[in-house]
């Protein structure tokens, strides 16, 4: 069997185009062949390969992509790849005509989002034919709607005569692509006219024609045994975009009456039911990966994972598995359950510990056995294997010596490939000792992909949380230490947030070594969660651009600088006009009247206890003081308001810097961030200031620009088309220009929150210029609900009440009801593709049912990086869900807004 590609693609010189054979073996490994094409005038490109017919796989599967001087520059989209079918059975020639595709504008009718929750797509596979002479007709439609098929009619009889209820049905063999075999021998004149038409199964919907002009083909000469294959371009419809409304809310805040103190999978299949009955189509969760480091509250921050596969054992759902034989421990554990589910909050350690305890004797029960013994858990073990193995290991070592800190244990400092084989071989001892974790994986596992398929059947696409760092003392780190950086912390600058940016204490990727193999890291990551996702938000997508990376001897984020990022030279920071002083540009500043200034009358103290004199009126850190670690060591413990005030004034002493030196290059350097706040900018005569700030905007907004594009360009092509769920990211923050570039250019969805504009030159940002490929929120976990946002600043809730809201006279407080529905109505008919409000701000529509205490609903404050995480919804799902007039309200507002 021979097979012709032929495709268009104008190439420059030093350049040739490759065809790209993919095969997936039955363990979900690919391989891919690669075939040069030729060319006689840079535009035109073939390639002709052969198959033994008796071997030849069923379907082919493969892309485009060019190359220079044999590396790889560009390639086509590879979440879709052409697809070829082997079906016409007396076809030994395919003569394939195929066109290069790139990310299509309307990439997201592709995700599994839109494929599998939305529109329903059903893929069968292209019947056999036995046609002597064949024509294929393949084409894309991604605008079609659940319950729509696509059909072609044209002139001819076999084409229906443009009767368009003759039109010929296509076979939908692979998602929003379509295919039809043709009969070369039904059209002897050697041309074809037609047009695609839309049409539903079930006679709903009037039949709709593709727009524009008749479609023709002229057939060239064809033999026997020959299969022509057109790829047309995409049949497109006059069908508006669709806009979809959904909800966000923590697994761990929802409640229930059966839940054991915290949300689980069980409460949120219950959420998905509301979501489903309230005419929203999207649920999204924040990470539900496991954190435990410490079995203490601390570890309830969901964005310090262990580990970027493992589930968070506080998640599962009791009451889905077989229940516990000894009676007495069984009512111990009831009475403990409702005991914890009546907190107005999560006991993270009662619930955390119960759980684990009630798993562990079901798990040394029968039933237990039974269940590590089944075909079922088999295949789990052998599908996740690769990253089971050490996490089972790393659990039970955290628990054996009492801490997560690896570095600390004895003969496991770092994972050792070694012991896979005895850890995995059900009869040695050492897979005794971690089977516990294997059966608790495994049982989460099973839950959440029952939720995902559950939220599937409902049309409720499940939205989950990729957070961008991971936990230094995880096991992701300990199992492979070369992809993480563990001199630096990864954070944020200063923001809305914090005005001392935010140090996550994350350790920081090495990218370079993550390039190395494609970023398998983040592959493997990304396709694990399409097994309980089907959209996501990339968090702090600013992280793949560059990170904001902090000293680890600093508390705050003022001491970071971006990395990568094109720092400065001596003679580039002159050019601007201002002369480099070393010891008082990289030293802290520290004058009598700074000191006066901080810390008033303590001044003379800190002096005493915690600087040297250096000179006139000129003071330095002592050595046992001269880092932010040091001091917030040697202030552990003591939390009187004296203290307080002078350990931070410390730490404003240690950041008070003009610039930072490169951390790999120390002749070069990093203009500080917010150093226009400091003292040492403060004491600059006024034409330093002038070049300062010249020289502080061009690096902040203009000089990395391109580069840090390219460095985005490297990572997340790969990662966005690693799975088909719906890519969208949180770019919130200090932005540059480039993100926008890259977003739009992979199509990845912005946040757009309207108290937080991205155009500099408003106060508040007009939800009619959001774009169609965006989310709208109110506000997010890390901000104040929308009720507490109105009372923190009468002045700017004065401000949104007159501009935005169009309201005349005083703005009411608290927030009622009614205004918050307003603003609620708006966000839903913003342009976005996407509305997502939170369970605080949904409720807040409704007087009866929000809870009394508007700050109790907040569920992070990003400025404490000790904040526990304990936010729990107070009303039961129950209740929720059977009260009739919420539901119709919001039902209401997301009909009335055109969302669906």
């Amino acid at each position: 069997m021979n097979l012709k590609f032929n495709i268009g693609y104008r190439t420059v010189f030093g350049e040739e185009l490759v065809l790209n054979v993919v095969d997936n073996d039955k363990l979900g490994s690919t391989k891919e062949s690669q075939y040069r094409m030729s060319t006689v005038d840079g535009e035109h490109w073939v390639c002709q390969i052969s198959l033994a017919k008796g071997q030849a796989p069923k379907v082919l599967r493969y892309y485009f992509s060019v190359h220079r001087a044999g590396v790889q520059s560009r390639h086509e989209w590879k979440t879709m790849l052409h697809t070829l079918e082997l079906s016409s059975h007396r076809a030994d020639f395919y003569n394939l005509f195929c066109r290069w595709a790139d990310i299509p504008e309307e990439s997201y009718l592709y995700s599994s989002a839109f494929t599998d929750c939305i529109n329903r797509c059903r893929v069968e596979a292209l019947k056999v034919s036995e046609f002597k002479k064949t024509v294929r007709l393949q084409v894309r439609a991604p605008q079609l709607r659940n319950g729509e098929k696509l059909g072609v009619v044209g002139s001819g009889d076999k084409l229906g005569n443009w009767n368009i209820d003759q039109a010929l049905p296509m076979t939908e063999h692979n998602y929003n692509e379509w295919v039809v075999d043709l009969d070369a021998d039904d059209y002897p004149q050697g041309r074809l006219e037609f047009k695609f038409v839309a049409f539903s199964e079930e006679g709903e919907t009037a039949p709709m024609w593709e727009d524009g002009l008749n479609r023709t083909i002229d057939l060239p000469w064809m033999n026997e045994g020959e299969l022509v294959s057109y790829d047309l371009t995409q049949a497109f419809f006059p069908l508006s975009n669709e806009k979809l409304a959904g909800t966000l809310v923590p697994v761990f805040s929802l409640r229930s009456k059966r839940s054991f103190g915290v949300g689980d999978f069980g409460d949120l299949r219950m959420m998905i039911d509301f979501v489903a009955a309230t005419h929203q189509r999207v649920l999204q969760i924040l990470p539900i990966n496991d954190s435990t480091t410490t079995h203490t509250w601390t570890d309830s921050y969901p964005y310090s994972c262990i580990s970027i596969f493992a589930l968070h054992p506080q998640f599962v759902n009791l009451h889905q598995l077989p229940g516990l034989k000894d009676e007495q421990l069984r009512a111990k554990f009831a009475a403990e359950r409702e005991e914890l589910n009546a907190l107005p909050q999560i006991d993270y350690e009662r619930v955390n510990k119960a759980k684990l305890a009630y798993l562990r004797v079901l798990f040394e029960q029968e039933e237990g056995r039974e269940m590590m013994r089944s075909a079922e858990f088999k295949a789990f073990f052998a599908e996740t294997e690769s990253w089971l193995v050490p996490y089972a290991q790393y659990c039970t070592l955290r628990d054996e010596y009492g801490t997560a800190d690896f570095n600390t244990w004895k003969d496991h400092r770092v994972w050792n490939e070694g012991d896979r084989k005895q850890l995995s071989n059900p009869r040695s001892k050492a897979y005794g000792e971690v089977a516990f974790f294997y059966f608790v994986q495994f049982v989460l596992n099973t839950q959440m992909q029952g939720v995902h398929e559950y939220a599937k059947s409902k049309g409720v696409i499940l939205k989950g949380d990729i957070p961008i760092g991971v936990n230094r003392n995880g096991c992701d780190v300990w199992t492979e230490p070369k992809y993480f950086n563990l001199d630096g912390q990864a954070g944020a600058p200063p923001d809305d947030f914090s005005v001392n940016g935010q140090n996550w204490g994350f350790p920081t990727y090495n990218w370079n070594e993550m390039l190395k193999d494609d970023c398998a890291w983040w592959v493997r990551r990304f396709q694990n969660m399409s097994k309980f996702f089907d959209a996501y938000r990339i968090d702090h997508v600013l992280g793949f651009f560059r990170i904001w990376e902090i000293p680890v001897e600093a508390v705050h984020g003022l001491l970071g600088q971006f990395v990568p990022s094109l720092a400065m030279s001596r003679e580039e920071i002159e050019a601007y006009g201002l002369h480099f002083q070393d010891d008082f540009f990289l030293k802290p500043f520290i004058a009598d009247w700074v000191l006066d200034r901080v810390f008033r009358e303590h001044a003379q103290e800190v002096k005493e206890t915690y600087l040297n004199h250096a000179h006139d009126d000129l003071w330095e850190m002592k050595p046992a003081f001269d880092t932010q670690r040091k001091v917030e060591r040697a202030f552990e413990g003591k939390t009187t308001e004296k203290d307080i005030w002078i350990r931070d004034g410390l730490y404003a002493l240690i950041s008070n810097v003009l610039f930072l030196r490169d951390r790999k290059n120390p002749e070069l350097f990093h203009p500080r961030i917010s150093a226009q706040f400091g003292f040492t900018y403060e004491a600059l005569w006024d034409s330093d200031k002038a070049a300062f700030n010249r020289l502080y905007n061009d690096y902040y907004y203009r000089r990395n620009n391109h580069f840090w594009y390219s460095e985005a360009m490297k990572k997340l092509p790969k990662l966005v088309q690693a799975t088909r769920m719906l890519v969208c990211a949180e770019d919130l923050g200090m932005v540059p220009d480039c993100v926008s570039w890259v977003m739009s250019e992979l199509r990845i969805l912005s946040l757009e929150i309207q108290s937080m504009p991205k155009d500099p030159s408003v106060r508040f940002g007009y939800l009619s210029r959001n774009p169609y490929r965006s989310v709208s929120t109110i506000s997010t976990h890390d901000m104040s609900t929308l009720r507490q946002w109105w009372d923190e600043d009468y002045e700017r809730a004065q401000a949104y009440y007159n501009s935005m809201l169009h309201r005349g006279g005083a703005a009411p407080h608290p927030l009622p009801g009614w205004l918050a529905r307003d603003i609620v109505s708006r966000h839903l008919s913003s342009p976005s593709m996407l509305c997502v409000l939170s369970i605080q701000d949904w409720l807040a529509i409704d007087e009866d049912l929000r809870l009394a205490d508007a700050n109790a609903e907040r569920v992070n404050i990003p400025a404490n990086p000790h904040h526990y995480w304990r936010y729990r919804m107070h009303l039961n799902l129950e209740d929720l869900i059977g009260n009739k007039d919420f539901k119709q309200n919001i039902s209401e507002l997301v009909l009335q807004s055109g969302r669906k």
